[in-house]
């Protein structure tokens, strides 16, 4: 159970003072999610209008907010003055938070939540509850799960995002269109932005000079620096004298220039889409002459300001309304995970969460020059959690960027007929070969001799030791945690053959390695590369939502003398051979897994003490489900691996990764092929040590695949589900 007696919190008052004060935690709120803040976005032009507002005096104040000045009036006459001035001065000596836009970890689900589970990661919006705080209390509908690829602190801009996002909706572009966005402050840069990822031409308008390198980021294709630039002539030049197709306004003034300006720019019934708190009159002639169409942008989009759909959870059918604020929520999480969103090029600055005095005060005094400030709560954003542990975070430390340097030669350590036969034939002649290090010098020199390497050994610490190029590790699998750690130290880029180690602990110790020395780290997870493989993959990403699989694999009855018999070589079948279908889930789906429950399907008694049949359910992030049956028991005549995949409109079959069948809608297509990727595996690490192609298949992702064979053994130890 999750229990914090305070939390700190950004307060401000009406007469302007900034604290960060402790407070009670939140707790989740019916149907919603307590999430730890990691980042949250200070939004410059709206907390800068706040933070002037503070400052105002009693009359200014009321001259800024005149709804409030009427509330007032109400409570006069129907309360007296007495109470109206008790409300006002209440009102005047209570703290409000700052803050709408912020991202973090699920810490704790409501009873009510079907959406989420703790140690997701979150995006979160609202000016009721998204606050600049350690912990922040969100309904349903205002958060939205975080693509793996995308960092937090991008993800914490999401509320702003789609603010932008709804205005372009309310413009509706199209292709080519040419819009005038009046404003380049955070939000105008991010509509910009966005314009430019929907195909439009964007002319981006503001006063300040410092603007135009950021507009230019963003992909405006001209920037006007009204100051000094004559507006119109610059858009009668742009667009060949017609005018722009739309304007969006995204200033806040008391002055109505913006709005004759973007009227003037506009052509023959154009479109005006407002987006900032600004001053509107629409001087009839310009606006009725060219039948202007006027719409207003609220907020993040449909369902904002409904409490029915913020706080009691009412969706709304998406036949009837396709884009709620939820729902652009996650197309700008979209955005950001396929890069058509530079939000490097308009953060200026990254601050601690208790740094933010400096940040305000500029705004204050009008000093500052920020565009996207995000304040950073810890760094935990990265970390990786052991199985067992109550870490959820991901281990992202290898780079999986193209070499520079490609590798001059590779080195072979374990000669064995697997190695023989499975991999060094599509190595050779490829690439040089150094040394080939066998126990067995016969062997060793038999490899040397028949593969062309310049040299055998049967010392292993000589090769493993020897710093640079690039490594293979073929031997038996208690040995492959030890040489991958000490060839990683040798800064070696390295090939293992799974599994990658034999327990979590070892695990770690390849965790810590592999962050200390900037080396890369393959596993022989060969399946995902087989023919088969690749043709079901290209079709089930065109199959929308979660899928389903069954990977039946026969074994057959393990020899009693046979060294993978031996738990101590081999680590067990579910470690050293099942580990390689539940990484083909992972594959296959593309998706984290979040659970295991394993039993084992023969009693694991008399020779074979370990578990040598077993059946294993993983359900995954996205919703889709695999079962693993793996059996030592069946009949020789049927085969030994066949995988059936359920998706949308798609059911697949592989056997033996010989054949893949494939029922479409209402066509069947057959392949045959002679892989089950060894060679495809060889040749992608190789293309990646040449400096061809990036890493085929990153640590991160196989260290997952290790993670969740270890759950399936620790989930038929306790004889329970285990969530990863």
């Amino acid at each position: 159970m999750l229990i914090i007696c305070a939390l700190k919190q950004i307060a401000q008052y009406q007469d302007g003072r900034l604290e960060m004060q402790e407070v009670p935690c939140p707790v989740a709120p019916p149907g919603g999610v307590l999430v730890r803040t990691t980042h949250s976005v200070i939004s410059i032009g709206t907390e800068k209008m706040k933070v002037e507002q503070a400052k105002m005096n009693l009359l200014q104040k009321a001259k800024a907010r005149p709804d409030q000045v009427r509330k007032v009036l109400e409570t006069a006459r129907n309360l007296g003055w007495k109470s109206a001035y008790e409300k006002v001065r209440n009102r005047l000596s209570s703290p409000t938070p700052l803050g709408y836009s912020a991202a973090g970890i699920v810490e704790a689900v409501d009873e009510g939540n079907s959406r989420f589970s703790v140690g997701d990661r979150v995006a979160c919006g609202g000016a009721e509850c998204a606050f600049h705080a350690e912990y922040i209390a969100v309904p349903d509908l205002l958060v939205a799960k975080v693509p793996d690829e995308v960092p937090l602190w991008q993800a914490a801009y999401t509320t702003l995002i789609s603010i932008a996002l709804h205005s372009v909706r309310q413009t509706e572009p199209r292709l080519g269109d040419r819009v005038l966005v009046m404003g380049q402050g955070l939000v105008g840069l991010l509509v910009t932005g966005l314009l430019k990822a929907n195909g439009a031409r964007v002319m981006a308008v503001d006063l300040d000079e410092s603007r135009r390198s950021f507009s230019e980021s963003m992909g405006a294709e001209r920037v006007v620096i009204s100051s000094s630039q004559d507006l119109q002539n610059e858009v009668r030049e742009w667009t060949d004298g017609v005018g722009v197709d739309a304007t969006i306004v995204c200033v806040g003034t008391d002055s109505n220039a913006p709005i004759e300006q973007c009227a003037e720019a506009l052509r023959d019934r154009g479109r005006l889409v407002d987006v900032g708190i600004t001053k509107i009159e629409l001087p009839w002639r310009i606006f009725s002459s060219k039948e202007i169409d006027v719409r207003f942008s609220r907020s993040y989009g449909p369902g904002r300001y409904d409490p029915a759909y913020e706080w009691g959870g009412s969706d709304y059918p998406i036949g009837y309304v396709r884009w709620t604020e939820q729902r652009n929520f996650q197309a700008g999480l979209h955005l950001l995970k396929s890069g058509d969103l530079n939000l490097e090029g308009i953060t200026t600055r990254k601050i601690k969460f208790t740094e933010f005095e400096p940040v305000y005060k500029a705004l204050g005094d009008g000093t500052s020059g920020d565009i996207g400030v995000v304040m950073e709560y810890d760094k935990s954003d990265n970390l990786f959690k052991q199985v067992g542990s109550d870490d959820k975070s991901e281990f992202k430390s290898e780079s999986t960027n193209r070499l520079i340097e490609p590798v001059d030669q590779i080195d072979v350590v374990g000669a064995g007929n697997f190695v023989r036969t499975m991999l060094l034939p599509a190595l050779k002649g490829k690439v040089p070969f150094g040394s080939i290090v066998n126990n067995t010098a016969l062997s060793a020199n038999h490899v040397r001799d028949k593969f062309g390497f310049a040299d055998a050994s049967s010392d292993f610490e000589v090769v493993l030791n020897k710093p640079g190029g690039a490594i293979l590790i073929g031997t038996r699998n208690h040995l492959h945690a030890p040489m991958v750690i000490s060839a990683l130290k040798s800064k070696r880029h390295v090939f293992v053959e799974k599994p990658l180690c034999l327990t979590p602990q070892e695990l770690a110790e390849i965790d810590e390695t592999i962050k200390t020395y900037s080396t890369s780290v393959q596993v022989g997870f060969n399946r995902r590369f087989a023919p088969a493989s690749v043709e079901l993959k290209r079709r089930l990403d065109r199959s929308p939502g979660p899928k389903s699989a069954s990977f039946r694999v026969f074994a057959g009855k393990l020899d009693p003398d046979h060294w993978f018999a031996n738990i101590n070589e081999s680590g067990g079948r579910v470690v050293g051979e099942s580990c390689h279908f539940l990484d083909y889930f992972c594959f296959l789906f593309g998706s984290k897994p979040v659970s295991v429950t394993a039993q084992t399907t023969w009693p694991t008694e008399g020779a074979i003490q370990v578990p040598d049949s077993i059946s294993a359910q993983v359900e995954f992030a996205d919703g889709s489900c695999g079962q693993l049956l793996y059996s030592a028991e069946g009949s020789v005549i049927y085969p030994k691996e066949r995988l059936t995949v359920y998706g949308a409109g798609i059911v697949a079959d592989i056997t033996n990764f010989q054949s893949l069948e494939v029922n479409e809608g209402r066509k069947k297509s057959n392949f045959k092929y002679g892989s089950k990727g060894h060679p495809e595996q060889m040749e992608a690490w190789l293309s990646f040590l040449l400096g061809k192609k990036d890493h085929p298949l990153p640590y991160s992702e196989a260290r997952q695949s290790m993670q969740l064979t270890f759950s399936v053994l620790q989930s038929i130890r306790e004889s329970r589900s285990v969530e990863l």
